[in-house]
């Protein structure tokens, strides 16, 4: 499968299309769902260029841990982390 520059996500990361933001560092960024199919619908996103699974043969250092790290702060910041969440 080749890398599409101009698909959705390639252009939220970019900042062509706008996206309600909840988190970001170095690694992802995540943001809310425009057409959710729950009450909380939050999208977490790599940086790096994965176009499919076997391109996670050899993924980023800590790209694991930084998913983890985003869902576990906003789980915190939207008071689901308590009575879980996935």
């Amino acid at each position: 499968m080749s890398y599409d520059p101009n698909n959705i996500f390639a252009k939220i990361l970019r900042g062509e299309i706008p996206c309600s933001k909840v988190y970001e560092d170095e690694q992802v960024v995540a943001f809310d769902d425009i057409n959710p199919l729950s009450p909380v619908h939050v999208l977490i996103v790599p940086r790096a260029h994965i176009a499919t699974l076997d391109d996670l043969s050899e993924p980023p250092p800590g790209l694991g841990s930084a998913v983890l790290r985003a869902a576990a702060e906003i789980a915190r910041q939207r008071g689901l982390a308590h009575d879980g969440y996935r």
